[in-house]
């Protein structure tokens, strides 16, 4: 533990360790040989209030580390538990992060400050608490691409190189990533002392989240439904978002599963190149749980193990309580489709509604599969059909008359829409992304930064993915897919 602190202002409130005794145990990241500051999200900072230009650089290294804590942080490791690939673990928690504190902003928000790979914590169970620069500059990566898509997320703040070399299967060099989030409440900390029949915890919990994120629901004569119809609505629009771009998250467990709604913890996660709606990057996971195609129903899935811990709060009489999560649960479904639906209508430039534009959606969707289609090429060329231009996009398809069939039927509904060629076109370009975290291209800068120390190919996949929708000369090697020689893509929990 040190004595030291860095005296600079942050503005923090740190209302989860006032409010929530007993759901968290105080502790302070391990002190980094050498810390060097390798990215900081300066807009992000400022927005934040923080007054990083105060500080020297090391000072800097030093707090987003988690080696000397700023004056009026409060460092914790949270406790939570979780379903993992389905089965339940009773007790997890923050192994190798803290919350170094929560910040009030420049407009009033609350965000967490939170620091992965500082070292070990009453919860690492044996792990080193450490965290390597590849996985470390993944997420910061995804993270800020997620967030230039308009997809709620937890943002990257700063990455930090530790000095040491740490072990895992060979020795890479150690780092440190700072992000930001509405908070870091899941699914797996209401399971943790639901699980332990700990309703007065439950309760306090609850409360506690409704304050913070749904203050609304205050006045509620059903707060604690309310609260699960909340998260419902918050998780299938998050869902919608995901598929609409590509994305596949890769470890949906329970206590990846914000009450916020941000999408949290980039370890095995990828964008589809080639559509395939069993699409699975996860090394783990062998069975597809967390396949493209299946992320609603184990969204739904995990909304149904908080509901289980909100049970007793919801109310006493067995069978009703019962009928009113259902009630909840039920209509995730259906929820989700008309997001998604939505989604897909502005994607395929319809400002209209007809009864018949889930066939059409599904019809394009099912004349992709098997067909080596790049998922993102596809949405974006789309745009260049409208004044017949449809050789690229043909091109895509294995046997391009699947595709020609499906451009009879999109066509005519286009017919039946008012809006004109230019302003559809622009409609479309505006939610279908051209540049997007191409895996070959991660991957290739997440290796020159871990090997030769080489940050270039990173700040210029940084720059590009920061405009993902605007189309600019001399970036069209960010627009195709990986070559076949990329072979299939694997990734890792890393961070």
């Amino acid at each position: 533990m040190t004595d030291q602190i860095i005296d600079v202002n942050f503005n923090f409130d740190n209302s989860y360790a006032r409010s929530l005794e007993g759901f968290y145990i105080l502790s302070q990241g391990e002190k980094a040989p050498a810390p060097a500051l390798v990215k900081l999200n300066r807009p992000l900072a400022q927005s934040l209030g923080l007054k990083l230009d105060d500080l020297e650089e090391d000072e800097v290294a030093n707090i987003f580390s988690g080696s000397i804590p700023p004056k009026g942080a409060t460092p914790l490791a949270q406790v939570y538990a979780g379903h993992q690939f389905g089965q339940f673990n009773p007790q997890l928690g923050d192994g190798r992060a803290l919350l170094l504190g929560e910040v009030i902003d420049l407009v009033g928000q609350r965000y967490d400050i939170h620091l992965k790979g500082s070292g070990k914590t009453p919860f690492s169970r044996g792990g080193d608490g450490k965290a390597v620069l590849g996985p470390v500059l993944r997420e910061y990566i995804i993270g800020e691409a997620m967030h230039a898509l308009n997809i709620p997320t937890t943002r990257a703040l700063a990455v930090v190189t530790t000095g040491e070399k740490v072990l895992r299967d060979k020795m890479l060099p150690g780092a440190v990533l700072a992000r930001i989030a509405a908070s870091h409440l899941r699914v797996g900390t209401f399971q943790f002392f639901a699980a332990r029949n700990e309703t007065d915890k439950v309760k306090q919990l609850a409360d506690y989240t409704i304050q913070r994120h749904f203050p609304e629901l205050k006045t509620s004569e059903e707060p604690y439904l309310g609260l699960l119809c909340a998260v419902r609505d918050k998780q299938a629009s998050l869902l919608a978002q995901w598929l609409l771009v590509g994305f596949v998250h890769g470890v949906m467990n329970t206590d990846n599963m914000t009450i916020s709604g941000e999408t949290i913890d980039y370890g095995p996660c990828a964008f589809i190149d080639r559509y395939d709606s069993a699409a699975v990057f996860s090394s783990i996971d062998r069975q597809g749980r967390y396949a493209y195609g299946n992320q609603p129903a184990i969204a739904q899935w995990n909304l149904a193990r908080l509901a289980e811990a909100l049970l007793a709060l919801i109310s006493p009489n067995s069978e009703e309580v019962l009928r009113l999560a259902n009630e909840v649960i039920n209509l995730f479904s259906e929820q989700y489709q008309q997001l998604w639906l939505k989604g897909m209508r502005a994607k395929l430039g319809l400002t209209t509604i007809e009864k018949n534009d889930l066939a059409l959606v599904n019809e394009l969707y099912d004349s992709m599969e098997g067909q080596n289609v790049d998922f993102t090429q596809l949405f974006r060329g789309l745009s260049d059909t409208l004044n017949d231009n449809t050789d690229a996009v043909r091109r895509l398809f294995d046997n391009p008359d699947i595709f020609d069939h499906w451009f009879v039927s999109w066509s005519e509904r286009l017919a039946r829409d008012p809006i004109g060629f230019e302003e559809r076109k622009t409609l479309m370009n505006a939610v279908n992304p051209l540049y997007i975290p191409r895996n070959h291209i991660v991957e290739e800068a997440l290796q020159a930064a871990e090997n030769d120390s080489n940050f270039e190919p990173f700040e210029k996949l940084m720059e590009v993915l920061a405009k993902p929708f605007e189309k600019r000369e001399g970036l069209e090697q960010y627009e195709k897919p990986a070559p076949d020689e990329f072979g299939p893509y694997k990734t890792f929990c890393g961070t």
